[in-house]
């Protein structure tokens, strides 16, 4: 996590949520209760900040046809107004319209947090920051099925193109 002195322009940014899914949350969060409350953290500092939220769901393969293990983690669900993307491939760039979404409304900075940590976070990362964006990147609301890979992934590679902050150190950015 970065010890340096950050800020955060709450008018040009927007809260990232990825595949925070019945299943995927089940099956890659190393600790699901804990990686939902970091993400509930960040949800209830950004929403109070007026941060838009922006939803990022896995509709292929396996979360085509939708139905209850493809649905966003009744902990997390999104409030009236928030929008859901659907996506095809591991990022949130690739196969949707964020990019598009988030210039229109003055975006140009993101608050990451996701499952897991080297799918679509580190796919989003990438892409990310190849389109310009700064980024954040909220360790304890992501999470993976090695702990280890989230480390590493955490603490050497984000750090390179991105900010890590925990969910915590995220809401006293915006206090």
């Amino acid at each position: 996590m970065t010890t340096q002195a950050v800020s955060i322009d709450k008018a040009r940014a927007a809260v990232v949520i990825m595949d925070y899914q019945n299943v995927i949350v089940k099956n890659y969060a190393g600790d699901p209760p804990a990686v939902l409350a970091a993400a509930n953290t960040v949800l209830a500092a950004a929403r109070k900040a007026a941060i838009p939220v922006i939803y990022i769901v896995a509709r292929s393969g396996a979360f085509a046809a939708g139905g209850p293990d493809a649905e966003i983690h009744p902990a997390v669900a999104p409030k009236p107004g928030e929008r859901v993307i659907p996506k095809t491939k591991t990022g949130s760039f690739s196969t949707t319209n964020l990019d598009v979404a988030l210039r229109e409304s003055g975006c140009d900075t993101l608050v990451l947090l996701g499952v897991s940590t080297s799918g679509c976070v580190l796919s989003t990362v990438r892409h990310g920051f190849d389109l310009g964006y700064k980024i954040f990147v909220v360790a304890d609301a992501c999470s993976d099925k090695d702990p280890e890979v989230h480390r590493v992934l955490t603490e050497k590679v984000y750090p390179r193109q991105t900010t890590v902050v925990t969910a915590a150190a995220f809401a006293q950015l915006l206090r």
